[in-house]
C-alpha cells in the first residue's frame, strides 16, 4: 500500500510538471506596454520658397512725377479807376455839353472770356440852355441872362452793372467788350429870375462799348475804352426824354495775382 501511494505521488508530480511545460509553450510571453512617441511639432518644415536675394548696400532712388492741374490763366478780380470824358445832351436842348468826370469799376472774371462788372461814374460841367426856350428850366421873366444861351451847372451820375467779355489771347494787349444796365441821375442849376433854378431827374441808363488793357506787369495795366451811354430823363417841364451820349475813359487796372506755390517737379522716394 505504501509502495502504491508512492508510485501514485510520483505519477501526479510528473503530470503536473508536464502540464506546466505545456502551458509555457502555448502562452506567449507578456511584454510591457510600449508608447509611441509623439511627433516633434517644434521642428519647422523646410521652406519651399527660394532663398531671398541678398540685398546690396547701395539703395536705388526712384522718382515719382507730381501732376498738378494748371490754374486759370487770367486774373480773377480787377479794380479799375480813372478819368472819363462825356459828350452829352442831358437836357435835350440841341447843344452838346463837354463834361469831365471819373469812372470806376470792380470786375470778377467768371471764366476766360466772361466777367461780371459793377461800375460807377460821374460827370460835371456846364450845359448850354437856350434863353428863349429854356425847358426843362422855367422861362425867364426878369433879370434874364444876356445872349442866346446861358450856362447851367450840370452833374450826372451812373450806377451800372453787367457783363464784360475779355479776349485773353495776347501777351500785352487784352481787348474786351462790355454791356451794362442801371440807373442815372441828372441835376442842373442856373441863376436867373433872381433865384437859383434847379431841375432834377432820374431814370434808366445803359452802355455798350469796347476797350483794351495794356499790361504793365502781372498786377497793373492801363485801360482805354469808349462807350455809348444811353440815358432816360423825366423832367417836370420837359417830360420823358432819351439821350444818346458818348464817353471816353482811361485809367489804371489793378489785378489780383495768383500766389505762386513752390512746385516740386519730382519727389524722390527710397
Amino acid at each position: 500500500m505504501r509502495n502504491f501511494l508512492g508510485i501514485l505521488a510520483v505519477a501526479v508530480a510528473l503530470c503536473t510538471v508536464s502540464w506546466a511545460q505545456t502551458q509555457d509553450q502555448t502562452t506567449p510571453p507578456t511584454q510591457p506596454f510600449a508608447t509611441t512617441p509623439a511627433p516633434d511639432t517644434t521642428q519647422t518644415p523646410p521652406s519651399t520658397q527660394p532663398p531671398a536675394a541678398s540685398t546690396t548696400s547701395t539703395q536705388q532712388t526712384t522718382t515719382i512725377p507730381i501732376v498738378r492741374k494748371p490754374g486759370p490763366q487770367f486774373p480773377r478780380l480787377e479794380l479799375f479807376g480813372g478819368y472819363s470824358f462825356a459828350q452829352a445832351g442831358f437836357f435835350n436842348t440841341g447843344h452838346w455839353a463837354q463834361l469831365n468826370g471819373w469812372n470806376a469799376s470792380f470786375g470778377i472774371n467768371l471764366a476766360n472770356h466772361v466777367g461780371f462788372v459793377v461800375e460807377g461814374s460821374e460827370y460835371f460841367g456846364n450845359s448850354k440852355i437856350p434863353t428863349a426856350v429854356p425847358e426843362p428850366f422855367p422861362n425867364c421873366e426878369v433879370n434874364c441872362p444876356p445872349g442866346a444861351t446861358f450856362n447851367a451847372d450840370t452833374r450826372e451820375y451812373n450806377i451800372l452793372f453787367g457783363l464784360q467779355f475779355p479776349f485773353h489771347r495776347r501777351e500785352r494787349w487784352t481787348p474786351f467788350g462790355e454791356a451794362m444796365f442801371g440807373h442815372d441821375g441828372v441835376r442842373g442849376q442856373a441863376f436867373y429870375n433872381n433865384v437859383q433854378n434847379t431841375v432834377v431827374s432820374s431814370g434808366l441808363a445803359a452802355i455798350a462799348g469796347a476797350g483794351a488793357d495794356y499790361k504793365i506787369n502781372e498786377r497793373f495795366a492801363l485801360r482805354f475804352k469808349a462807350d455809348y451811354l444811353g440815358t432816360h430823363t423825366s423832367f417836370s417841364l420837359l417830360g420823358h426824354k432819351t439821350q444818346d451820349n458818348l464817353r471816353l475813359s482811361v485809367g489804371v487796372v489793378v489785378r489780383s495775382v495768383r500766389k505762386k506755390k513752390r512746385v516740386l517737379e519730382e519727389e524722390p522716394t527710397e
